[in-house]
């Protein structure tokens, strides 16, 4: 294949040209000029580089990779609030997108919902920041997803529907209110049968709607790692959704399943009385991940194993948002050399140029991406300071 095809091929980048944070995390003022490809971080640790890669998971809808409260996330002693702001380059041309809680303090002294900003302009949803760039992230606290609770998986599977359907937030929102007045009926002893009927028609509704999101990302995603190569760096993951309304998915109407499910509801709600909640529906699915070429379960493979089974699944959803997006995801990579030989992770990295995206990478020492030194940029990261490795 010529030079011109490989490119042609490839996902436009989207990528981010400059990056500014105000009192965020450790950081009083920070504004960098960035460069399309991969952007290595090294320094001690402590020193702040998941603090900014957080600052740019903060430029996508939701809590960031750490799920911190905003209060935590303004820098210690500030009183004013953080603030993060991007210039992203793309097919589209530059685009300016800011967010964050400064001057958005209420007057009782607390910290209001962040706000977001594009192109200058106030917008109501953070959803909107989809249409601009994805954002993905692989975290060292993610290294427990196989083995820990049900509810981790599932908020990493919502994140990769969300990825490539900006409105599944909104929806997952919508079913967590329902769910939570339905709750309230029972925590208040409510009989009335009109207001469950129509909280719970409001949950069928919704909840049919994020089981069947899901059910498209997994068949999406399952394709996909179908389509990868038998040997590579990282194993091939076989996967699943376990749950009431998802075994239904695929094999009978929407509208069929929303009544089984409504129907459910209202014959179960002694049991979910009881409970003080819902005990079945979208919130109790389980994501099922196995180790394709071992035939094992996620779970029970070594924590290497595990590692790489992760990072496997999230590049090939990278690949996946590429394709149905048209435009490479911005990728954030914590202390990801560091668990990986050699091999795999040169692999890794012409995984990240094959998808010509920028992804931000952090670890302890740059000797750990020296094979990257002519295709990245290099920064040492110091007690709230970056500055470009070379100038050390």
């Amino acid at each position: 294949m010529t030079q011109p095809e490989n490119e042609a091929r490839r996902p436009a980048r989207v990528y981010l040209t400059k990056l500014s944070l105000t009192d965020f995390r450790n950081y009083r003022a920070l504004s960098l000029e960035l460069t399309p490809g991969p952007i290595v971080l090294t320094g001690e640790n402590g020193a702040g580089k998941t603090n900014l890669l957080e600052a740019v998971s903060f430029l996508s809808p939701g809590r960031g990779l750490r799920r911190a409260t905003l209060e935590d996330v303004a820098r210690a002693g500030s009183d004013a609030g953080f603030a993060v702001h991007a210039q992203v380059g793309g097919p589209f041309g530059e685009c300016s997108i800011g967010t964050g809680t400064a001057g958005a303090v209420t007057p009782a002294g607390e910290t209001a919902a962040r706000r977001v900003r594009i192109n200058g302009e106030t917008i109501r949803s953070a959803d909107a920041m989809l249409e601009w760039l994805r954002v993905i992230w692989v975290t060292p606290a993610m290294d427990q997803l196989f083995t820990g609770p049900a509810a981790d998986r599932r908020r990493f599977l919502d994140r990769l529907v969300l990825a490539i359907d900006p409105a599944h937030g909104r929806r997952a929102l919508d079913y967590e209110k329902a769910m939570r007045a339905r709750n309230r009926l029972f925590a208040d002893d409510m009989r009335d049968e009109a207001w469950f009927a129509a909280i719970e028609t409001q949950m069928a509704e919704t909840g049919v709607a994020i089981a069947a999101a899901r059910h498209e990302m997994v068949r999406l995603l399952a394709a996909m790692i179908e389509r990868l190569p038998a040997e590579g760096p990282f194993p091939k993951a076989r996967i699943a959704l376990d749950g009431t309304v998802d075994a239904q998915m695929g094999s009978r109407p929407a509208v069929d399943i929303e009544e089984d499910f409504r129907l459910r509801l209202a014959a179960e709600r002694g049991r979910d009385r009881a409970a003080g909640r819902a005990l079945e529906g979208p919130h109790r699915t389980e994501l099922l991940v196995h180790h394709a070429p071992k035939d094992m379960p996620a779970a029970s493979c070594s924590t290497g194993e595990q590692k790489a089974l992760l990072l496997g699944l999230v590049l090939a959803h990278a690949r996946l948002t590429a394709e149905l997006s048209g435009t490479a995801p911005v990728l954030l990579l914590d202390e990801i050399a560091a668990h990986f030989d050699a091999e795999r992770r040169a692999g890794l990295f012409d995984i990240l140029e094959e998808l010509n995206c920028q992804a931000f990478m952090t670890g302890t020492e740059p000797q750990l991406f020296e094979s990257l030194r002519s295709r990245a940029s290099f920064w040492t990261v110091s007690a709230g300071t970056v500055r470009p490795t070379d100038e050390n």
